[in-house]
């Protein structure tokens, strides 16, 4: 018997997302200077929701985020981050569980 394996990415894809247009439910709090913490997540965050702009500013695209919180814990202490779950019927639908 053979065994698919499939990577990452493509498992994500199998996910569905109902972005709630106007209220994304991630923000971030501005500082003058990006915390480490919060620059860490652009390779924390497993959907690779955070990104960095051309002037090497976080930013974010909360229209694919899994809900999964690294975020949340990061910069829990930093208070950049404020996050809260999307609306009744917004966010991601899992297809795998």
């Amino acid at each position: 018997m053979t065994q698919i394996v499939q990577r990452m990415e493509e498992r994500l894809f199998q996910n569905r997302y109902l972005v709630d247009e106007g209220r994304p439910h991630i923000q971030i709090n501005r500082a003058a200077v990006d915390s480490p913490q919060l620059r860490s997540l652009i390779s924390i965050c497993p959907a690779g929701c955070y990104t960095a702009d051309e002037d090497g500013r976080v930013e974010i695209a909360s229209d694919g985020c899994m809900e999964c919180g690294p975020c949340r814990i990061v910069c829990q202490a930093t208070g950049e981050i404020e996050w809260s779950y999307p609306r009744g019927g917004y966010g991601v639908l899992y297809k795998f569980g």
